[in-house]
């Protein structure tokens, strides 16, 4: 596995190649948003799917906050960052890629009988397989498996051996077979005379998201707990009626991985808020 003892050095060098980077701290997480970005106050980034652009100079955002742009990499507001960082992520869907995280020596085996043989890159538990082609991010799709390509970040650990592959569309059944269950609005679901379900409301679902993000990002202690009541609180709100998006999973995620929560926390808390309501 290649350690990355210049992550700024090789964060450029992967931007001049068409990589859109990132500086990782201890933890392999993003760094946190800045006061002004907290809780997605700013309205967000572009690609992040919600309102209005965010133009803050700082390592926010997550994933989102992946470039390829060196004049940002290497700016003052990314200093600070890179001075700590331990590592260099990239976002993989926007380099047209995916990467297929295959954590435990059963995971490489189902692989290596069921997947087409592409790039590999061996990782602290096992390898990353990269495909070249996007789609959805999904965790745990089978044991020891995640998939991550659209928003969503990868620890860089070297060029790995290989030619890239295109996307097969075993991974893609993956996901598919993976999807969150959200049940369409119908009239079942609306109130009586046909009125669309409140939660549908651009302001009654944007604010109860963003008091989600809010109540993740000011939490000092408890993180854990703090993280599974906060994904309880909503789906057992907006879990029911087909309002939540993966673009609203993905916010209140990227809220708590900046306090330090891994993906595979984020994907454990949410599954067992959905068992508990019985989603």
């Amino acid at each position: 596995m290649t350690q990355t003892l210049n992550p700024l050095r090789t964060a450029l060098s992967l931007a001049a190649a068409g990589v859109p980077v990132l500086p990782l701290r201890r933890g392999k997480v993003p760094f946190g948003n800045c006061r002004t970005c907290t809780g997605n106050a700013c309205g967000g980034r572009p690609n992040m799917k919600t309102p209005g652009p965010c133009r803050c100079p700082r390592v926010c955002h997550a994933w989102a906050a992946a470039t390829t742009e060196p004049t940002v990499i290497a700016s003052p507001a990314w200093s600070a960052a890179w001075r700590e960082a331990v590592c260099v992520g990239y976002h993989p869907g926007g380099a047209g890629l995916t990467v297929v995280d295959l954590d435990t020596a059963t995971a490489l085996v189902w692989a290596r009988e069921n997947l087409p043989p592409t790039q590999t890159v061996p990782t602290t538990r096992g390898e990353h397989w990269i495909y070249q082609g996007t789609m959805r991010s999904v965790n745990a799709v089978r044991p020891g498996v995640d998939i991550k390509s659209t928003m969503a970040y990868a620890r860089w650990l070297g060029a790995g051996s290989g030619a890239v592959a295109d996307l097969p569309d075993a991974v893609r059944a993956l996901a598919a077979k993976n999807a969150p269950t959200v049940r369409p609005a119908t009239s079942a679901a609306a109130p009586a005379g046909g009125v669309e379900c409140r939660h549908r409301s651009p302001v009654f679902l944007e604010r109860g998201i963003a008091m989600a993000e809010q109540r993740i990002t000011e939490a000092r202690s408890a993180i854990h707990a703090c993280v599974y009541r906060t994904f309880l609180a909503v789906l057992s709100t907006h879990g029911r009626c087909g309002c939540l998006t993966d673009a609203h999973v993905a916010r209140l995620f990227a809220a708590a991985q900046t306090k330090g929560e891994t993906v595979r926390h984020c994907t454990d808390a949410w599954t067992n808020a959905r068992t508990r309501l019985g989603l």
